[in-house]
């Protein structure tokens, strides 16, 4: 899916005239003190040099262009963690506090009506070019124009304009105060204003596709074979090594992406020595093929990571946007078929939980019926919304083995789907489940690598007992891709990463204004005033107690729709990697994904270090 940069925030609601500070935090609480020597999570003295080779965690099978601001074509993996930097960086030990990078400090008007970012002299671009005020508002013009992915109008909707104060003086002006936005401003990804320069004449964004970009992050873009494999190559010069948010960061000489097509063709590459790190999202991967001699005699080390995350959304996501996909009726009828019990017992090893609404694992995730604090936040739209979103507890995935407080079985549950169907006008004609004008019933899963298939064949059969017909379409990444761009599908597999303070990216996922425009995250098809409301709500909190219950009971309403069919979630990551060529800090943080918690803070080991000095031309 679309990149989305973290949303890093920070409000300090004060009567008296705010003064710059070293870092925000959205609630006020601020971790490191001012000049702090580095992140607890790092290893301050960590070498530099060496190199990992790995995979991308997403299901890129290709890449095609450097720019991965433009809605057409694939950027490759990380490139915006590598090359790009913003104004203010995020850590992985708090969720809502961010601290100056490219910014020496920010400074937020006493009204929450602006920002106001210093830009650090140090701070440089590859090519040696200082990050000036003019570089940031370049961005931000560029980033909020029709050249660039739609989903950046929507990130930074709310900010008014940007403003050059001085050389290294850049001030944000807001739409209306709000506890996120100074932040939202903050994690602006800035290039040069040279990028994309030819002959004296700078092209349109959307015109910059094999640029080399123009950015001041750690890493270059280092050896390339285009569209399957890439490099990055640490920046011996980089401007940051040596600052508090940085110290003990970024410590291989060269990463390494390479791209498989399917996830066979990645797990035999990996035991085969072609890289050193993978991720396994396949439950019955991990226990059945991520084994053999390497593994048993310690060549390849298998773990599984804990972590504090909030846990990751995934499930089958209708398009609503069909016909067939407009009666909730339809959509909770189709969610009935699953057999998540069968599936976790008999394909799962019993790893997995299932998922129960939109913000997995949280203190955002709903319960129950509406306690005090999100009927205060319900009752202005009581008037828009169904009466059981106040007299039912909130719907939970149906339980489809027999259980003894339910005594549900998968046939009770069948035998639900079908009435709630007929309610809403199917009912079984002439071998299909058909409507009033005769129509049958039938539903199309996309998926991209094959991996889905054994889910859907079991799902298919229950569904196919409704008289629903069941298609099942394997297409390449770069095909779905752009389907999902066009909303051009019907049902598809999709994940959202949990986040502890969900934000401005909701908007992007289930705003009315991003429904309706190609390549947003709103791929659901979402476009409702109370939910828009309610993503008001969640925007305009100041205090965490407001955030969770606006959040809460934008939970509730989504789930009260049946838009998506729940998958399920694991609390750790399954990863595996060679064994005796890195290290890695005594501290495990908090919050982190593992592919970039290992490429920003692990280190090679000597002997890895030496080979990689000794390949070197």
């Amino acid at each position: 899916m679309r990149i989305l940069w973290p949303i890093l925030i920070l409000l300090l609601s004060i009567s008296c005239p705010s003064w710059a500070l070293h870092a925000y935090a959205q609630f006020g609480d601020i971790k490191y003190p001012a000049g702090f020597a580095h992140f607890d999570y790092v290893n301050p003295d960590a070498p530099k040099g060496g190199e990992i080779s790995l995979v991308s965690p997403t299901r890129l099978s290709n890449f095609d262009k450097y720019n991965p601001f433009t809605l057409k074509g694939s950027p490759p993996p990380n490139l915006i963690g590598f090359v790009f930097e913003s104004l203010l960086t995020g850590t992985l030990d708090e969720p809502t506090t961010a601290y100056g990078l490219l910014a020496e400090d920010v400074q937020v008007a006493p009204d929450g009506l602006s920002a106001t970012f210093r830009l650090n002299p140090l701070a440089r671009f590859h090519n040696g070019e200082p990050v000036l005020a003019v570089d940031v508002k370049h961005s931000f013009d560029r980033l909020t124009s029709r050249e660039a992915a739609p989903q950046f109008r929507t990130i930074f909707g709310e900010i008014k304009g940007v403003s050059i104060l001085g050389e290294r003086l850049v001030r944000f002006d807001f739409k209306r105060a709000n506890a996120e936005l100074p932040l939202i401003a903050g994690s602006l990804p800035v290039f040069s204003r040279q990028w994309g320069m030819e002959n004296g004449k700078l092209k349109p964004l959307d015109q910059i596709v094999t640029d080399t970009p123009l950015g001041s992050g750690p890493y270059k873009i280092g050896k390339v074979n285009f569209g399957k494999d890439i490099s990055y190559v640490r920046d011996p010069l980089y401007w940051a090594r040596d600052i508090n948010v940085r110290r003990g960061m970024f410590n291989f000489d060269r990463i390494t992406f390479k791209i498989y097509k399917d996830n066979t063709a990645q797990l035999e590459a990996f035991k085969a020595g072609e890289f050193d790190y993978i991720q396994a999202f396949i439950a019955r991967e991990w226990a059945r093929a991520y084994t053999g001699r390497d593994f048993n005699n310690g060549k390849l080390i298998k773990k599984e990571l804990k972590h504090g995350n909030a846990g990751d959304f995934q499930g089958f996501l209708f398009n609503t946007r069909l016909p067939k996909f407009q009666d909730a009726r339809v959509r909770e009828a189709i969610g009935l078929a699953m057999d998540f019990e069968w599936l976790n017992r008999q394909l799962f090893y019993n790893a997995y939980t299932r998922v129960r609404g939109f913000f997995v694992a949280s203190d955002f995730e709903a319960t129950g019926l509406p306690g005090p604090d999100e009927l205060a936040v319900l009752a202005p739209l009581k008037d828009r919304l169904p009466p059981e979103v106040f007299s039912q507890p909130v719907p939970l995935p149906p339980v489809t083995q027999l259980d003894p407080a339910s005594g549900h079985t998968l046939r009770d549950n069948l035998r639900r789907a079908k009435a709630l169907l007929a309610e809403a006008g199917w009912t079984y004609q002439d071998g299909a489940l058909r409507n009033a004008a005769g129509e049958a019933l039938s539903i199309e899963f996309l998926d991209n690598s094959g991996s889905m298939g054994r889910v859907v064949t079991p799902y298919a059969k229950n569904l196919e007992k409704l008289g629903i017909t069941v298609n099942y379409k394997v297409i390449d990444f770069a095909i779905l891709q752009k389907r999902m761009d066009v909303f051009d599908f019907e049902i598809i597999s999709n994940r959202y990463v949990g986040s502890e303070a969900p934000g401005t990216e909701l908007l992007e996922r289930f705003g009315s204004r991003a429904a309706g425009t190609e390549g947003s995250s709103n791929v659901i098809g979402v476009k409702s005033p109370v939910v828009d409301a309610l993503l008001d709500k969640v925007m305009s909190a100041h205090k965490r107690p407001e955030l969770v219950a606006s959040l809460r009971s934008l939970d509730r309403v989504l789930r009260h729709q049946h838009l998506v069919v729940p998958h399920w979630y694991s609390s750790t990551f399954r990863v595996a990697y060679r064994a005796g060529r890195f290290e890695q800090p005594a501290v495990t943080p908090r919050y982190y994904q593992p592919d970039s918690w290992i490429t920003a803070t692990w280190w090679a080991t000597s002997a890895n270090r030496d080979a990689l000095q000794k390949a070197a031309p």
